[in-house]
């Protein structure tokens, strides 16, 4: 049997999977797990840079802690599409209007990859300025710098996957775009030594190299997404005749999807942000909270997952009419949420050291980097319930809810906190680590109590039927 044949067996697709009917735990598992397998190769690109740079060097550890944040910043800018797109598709296939979710798919595609090439040309030519704001050092910067225009240049092909993955899921097909995502990343695994140390015929580009191994494969997984959902065989498809700009379904985009953009926009920001304040620590500081936030990525792959699962199903539940069934998938997956994540908390807290020490053989790192950790490792059970909340706002429509909350608990929250306590305060880099404990423990229940208002419930964001090219 094939490799994809014995996938089928184990994922259900959305053909064979009703997300409006029968029980909830079992769907939203289908649905879910497929997207921790995906987020989690998806994190492999940022492990592995992060693995083989700490090879390289501290500072080139340093330089992609710097790196890593303005990524995110510049796709957070424009995921707003693509999670609009996704949440359209995603009520229209739950009202069993087909066409309307394949229009919906093609329009998204076309005003994504605009927005990417806007946004990799202001990531080209800003990127220096910005890394300098953030306090990066003398040693760091060029590495930083030399990282980012090559990711700024390359953006398109990242935003294009990421647009491939949202409006797959949104049809409820999530097995698809994990396979597409475990070859390119075997692909990003194998160049990352080879162009980082220059194995081979290869010259050595360190930095550089893994931002080049990163695009390349991004840029493969692009490729092959848009081939499948042209074909349509399996999940959305999408039309050629569809893909030509409409504007007034551009509005209906922005609608929903500018407040899914300052969300991302907002973590992102607040994240760069903090960057400030963690820069003013030395470069061992800067690299432990590096390699801690690369393990929280990791640690929180199934509430961001599940979190995914949640607005699949809250969506086409909403198409479909029943809010009542959203509700119950959404109160579910919280709770399931806050069980993982206190078991994976208590066994980060075991074996904090260990875990840092796998990417850096640096004391000081590994110290700084494990008690960051064992901070944090409470609070991981609060950021599965908010995650799972958060989710079922993005299903409804309800984006700004969903941006407020993010803002709060990193905007408002973690970002003064660890301002306060590390310059007024005169803590250390505990300081920093407080902040996070507090702002996860606020951010859920404000998410759990916002939530049960139920003003979420009649957020049929469809609207009329779009002006859908019939077929010739």
């Amino acid at each position: 049997m094939s490799l994809r044949g014995r996938l089928n067996g184990l994922f259900k697709g959305q053909e064979e999977l009703d997300l409006t009917e029968g029980g909830i735990g079992w769907p939203l598992f289908y649905l879910s797990l497929p997207i921790v397998i995906t987020n989690l190769l998806q994190t492999a690109y940022n492990l592995a840079d992060t693995f083989w740079l700490g090879q390289y060097s501290t500072n080139a550890l340093a330089a992609i802690s710097f790196a890593f944040p303005m990524v995110f910043l510049l796709i957070a800018l424009g995921m707003g599409l693509s999670v609009a797109g996704s949440i359209l598709v995603a009520q229209h296939v739950g009202a069993g209007e087909e066409e309307e979710a394949e229009y919906a798919a093609s329009q998204t595609v076309t005003f994504s990859f605009l927005a990417s090439l806007v946004l990799g040309g202001f990531g080209y030519f800003f990127v220096g300025n910005f890394l300098s704001f953030l306090g990066a050092s003398p040693d760091v910067l060029p590495r930083a710098e030399a990282y980012m225009q090559v990711i700024s240049l390359g953006i398109a092909f990242m935003f294009g996957f990421f647009v491939f993955v949202s409006l797959m899921r949104g049809y409820g097909d999530t097995i698809t775009p994990m396979v597409v995502m475990f070859g390119t990343v075997v692909l990003n695994v194998i160049l990352d030594p080879i162009l980082i140390f220059g194995w081979g015929p290869f010259a050595a580009r360190g930095i550089e190299g893994a931002a080049i191994a990163t695009v390349f494969s991004r840029g493969l997984a692009m490729l092959v997404g848009l081939g499948i959902m042209l074909r349509g065989k399996r999940g959305v498809q999408i039309h050629l005749d569809q893909m030509k700009p409409d504007l007034s379904y551009f509005k209906k985009l922005l609608t929903i999807g500018v407040p899914a953009s300052i969300e991302g926009t907002g973590r992102a920001l607040s994240i760069n942000l903090l960057m400030v304040v963690v820069g003013l620590f030395p470069t061992t500081v800067v690299a432990a909270f590096g390699i801690g936030t690369r393990v929280f990525s990791v640690i929180f792959l199934p509430a961001i997952a599940v979190a995914r699962g949640v607005e699949t199903m809250a969506g086409q539940n909403i198409g479909a009419g029943k809010p009542d069934r959203a509700a119950a998938a959404s109160d579910f997956a919280a709770k399931v949420m806050l069980t993982v994540l206190s078991v994976m908390a208590v066994l980060i807290w075991l074996f904090a050291q260990p875990v840092v020490a796998v990417f850096t053989d640096n004391p000081e790192v590994i110290e700084a980097g494990a008690t960051f950790l064992r901070y944090v490792a409470p609070t991981f059970g609060a950021i599965g319930v908010m995650r799972a909340y958060t989710g079922a706002f993005r299903g409804a429509g309800k984006t700004m809810v969903a941006a407020a909350l993010a803002i709060l608990m990193l905007g408002i929250i973690r970002l003064p906190v660890a301002w306060v306590n590390t310059q007024y305060l005169g803590m250390d880099q505990t300081g920093i680590w407080w902040a996070f404990v507090v702002s996860n423990a606020i951010g859920a229940v404000v998410a759990v109590l916002w939530f049960k208002r139920g003003t979420w419930r009649d957020a049929d964001v469809r609207g009329q039927k779009a002006n859908v090219p019939a077929d010739d």
